[in-house]
């Protein structure tokens, strides 16, 4: 007799357990997995049952609802005006500018422009330049609102990001998602080994009650 609560008591629970674990092992694996459709019991009128991992199935609805996410609530072309124009990105570019022109006035100039060179001072060559920078340096926040609202009227964030998602290979898109949540799909497997062996357990003692 006593080896039916063994049975019971081990049993069962070591059953479960494995039950439960292969259970969610499945479900993490059906997340990708089949990646193409593919279906069984087709026969004559009847369609048959079609399987498909849920990502690749929903890809492009999930591309799209990352894409009107991260547009609406994410990224935002406000977001990157704030971003771009700066006062310290405004004196970075009027610095690298001032670099430029230098460079222009000591060097190119005097090819471009050898009789000109030749004819101004150096304090003439001096005031050009410097007048050329202050001129930069008003027009700047203009050309840089003009620059942002040209790519405001040409980027469509929510179609990029749909259209770069939708554009993952599955086998791409099932590395990124465990790159990601490894551990969490490891710990769901887990997860219903415990559970199944709790619920085993359960039954197990119930069994040897009705002994």
């Amino acid at each position: 007799m006593w080896y039916y609560y063994l049975l019971f008591l081990l049993g069962y629970p070591l059953m479960g357990a494995m039950l439960g674990w292969f259970t969610n092992y499945l479900a993490v694996k059906m997340l990708f997995h089949p990646k193409e459709p593919f279906t069984i019991f087709k026969f004559w009128k009847f369609k048959g049952i079609t399987f498909q991992g849920i990502f690749p199935k929903r890809q492009k609805q999930i591309a799209i609802q990352i894409g009107k996410v991260v547009a609406d609530e994410l990224l935002s072309i406000e977001d990157i005006k704030d971003k771009v124009v700066t006062k310290e990105s405004m004196d970075n570019i009027y610095a690298q500018v001032e670099v430029k022109m230098d460079n222009f006035m000591q060097g190119r100039m005097i090819e471009k422009f050898p009789f000109l060179s030749m004819l101004a001072s150096r304090k003439l060559k001096m005031d050009i330049r410097n007048q050329m920078l202050d001129e930069v340096k008003v027009q700047l926040p203009d050309m840089m609102d003009k620059y942002i609202q040209h790519f405001e009227e040409n980027l469509d964030i929510q179609e990029m990001i749909t259209e770069k998602f939708s554009e993952l290979s599955t086998d791409r898109l099932e590395q990124v998602m465990n790159d990601i949540l490894s551990k969490e799909f490891k710990f769901i497997e887990i997860l219903g080994g415990v559970i199944g062996f709790i619920v085993g357990l359960i039954q197990g003692g119930i069994a040897c009650l009705m002994i």
